[in-house]
């Protein structure tokens, strides 16, 4: 028998637990009691056991980069590249996203941006930079005259990494002859990458982007064109630390007098 002090807190535990009344004088089982309840079935014969169907591993990476670059390079335009994507089997992540996110803009323009990759918002609008961070980039970009009618813009993996995570450095390769293919389509004279991902996938190196952005470079594009290349913080990051707008800033001035340097034109006021 309990102690009336101990048979006190048992009885209160029940309370908090909520089960403050007796329905019955012996404890009862009731898991088992539904398990009794259930029709017991017949195990099926061998001959009508249902096999999953098997699902094709991946290629390769080895197989992966060879059929970016035959497709990239096979591609003659914008719509063959996409196609050329969607049909790709090179990437894992094309399996877990909405949609393909190719690209927005102006593809005549003389300036490209590059970023790493698509979001929720844009995985779900097919389209790239529209969410909270693309949003802040274009109110950046209009404060020197850029709008999407006179860039062009697109990311290193068409296809967003579940929750939003960075995409491995085995995920930018395998898209990585597409994304040259991209570059070599638009022909910008201006080629601007968005965040670490972008500059480290197009520029190598070691360095992260606190090292990287800010400077202008030489790039050469994969048929021989000489283009100016930067890198910048991605508004992405800029949302986590808002202290770093000031660089950006900065990095931007210095985008805009380059670019009216080399007459192209930009849109006053917007």
């Amino acid at each position: 028998m309990l102690e009336s002090k101990k048979l006190k807190t048992v009885l209160s535990i029940f309370n908090d637990a909520g089960a403050d009344e007796i329905i019955s004088p012996s404890s009862h089982n009731r898991f088992l009691e539904i398990e009794d309840t259930l029709p017991i079935s017949p195990p099926p014969s061998p001959q009508k056991v249902l096999r999953e169907p098997a699902v094709a591993p991946l290629i390769s990476p080895k197989a992966a980069s060879s059929a970016a670059n035959s497709s990239a390079k096979a591609a003659q335009s914008l719509n063959e590249l996409k196609a050329a994507l969607l049909a790709f089997e090179g990437c894992a992540l094309k399996y877990t996203a909405t949609n393909l996110v190719f690209g927005d803009g102006n593809p005549k323009a003389k300036v490209m941006f590059i970023g790493e990759a698509p979001g929720a918002d844009e995985d779900r609008q097919g389209l790239p930079f529209v969410g909270q961070s693309g949003q802040l980039l274009d109110k950046m970009l209009g404060t020197i005259g850029l709008t999407r009618e006179n860039f062009y813009i697109t990311n290193i993996i068409p296809w967003r990494p579940p929750g939003n995570r960075q995409p491995t450095p085995a995920e930018a390769d395998a898209c990585l002859p597409f994304v040259r293919r991209h570059i070599d389509l638009v022909s910008p004279d201006f080629l601007i990458l968005v965040g670490g991902v972008a500059a480290k996938t197009l520029l190598g190196g070691r360095d992260g982007i606190m090292r990287m952005r800010g400077s202008w470079k030489d790039y050469t594009s994969d048929a021989g064109k000489k283009m100016k290349v930067i890198a910048i913080f991605h508004p992405a990051y800029l949302l986590r630390s808002p202290g770093q707008k000031r660089e950006v800033w900065l990095d931007l001035i210095k985008i805009k007098h380059s670019l009216l340097d080399a007459g192209v034109e930009l849109k006053e006021g917007v």
